[in-house]
């Protein structure tokens, strides 16, 4: 089981619970970008991109290269693993609980719908 106090598993979640991140971190999967590069789908100053790029190098999702005055990014996906291990793991949990429920419905009988005044014979 994943370790559930794990600050490193809180900072991923935490980098991809924004979608400009989730994005980034896509096109990173393709190979390395510059920050401008990363920036460019959203029309944003590389300043705003370059917090969001900080945020993701803390997650330790992406390292980041200086090569003169390049920054260039790449993607890190190790962090990913435990997040992957914390949602299997519920995944596993709720597939369970909804079986359990599939079958308790199927082999429960229905109850008969409720009469109201209107069903009544005259």
């Amino acid at each position: 089981m994943v370790e559930q106090d794990s600050p490193q598993l809180d900072s991923v979640f935490h980098a991809l619970s924004d979608n400009t991140r989730r994005r980034m971190l896509r096109d990173l999967a393709d190979g390395e970008r510059t920050v401008g590069q990363l920036a460019e789908p959203f029309a944003m100053s590389l300043a705003a991109a370059s917090k969001h790029i900080k945020v993701l190098e803390s997650a330790g999702l992406i390292r980041r290269e200086v090569r003169g005055r390049t920054h260039l990014c790449r993607l890190d996906p190790g962090p990913l693993s435990n997040a992957q291990r914390w949602l299997t793991f519920y995944e596993a949990f709720w597939t369970d609980r909804l079986s359990v429920l599939d079958r308790l419905l199927r082999e429960s009988p229905l109850p008969a719908p409720p009469t109201t005044d209107k069903d009544a014979d005259p």
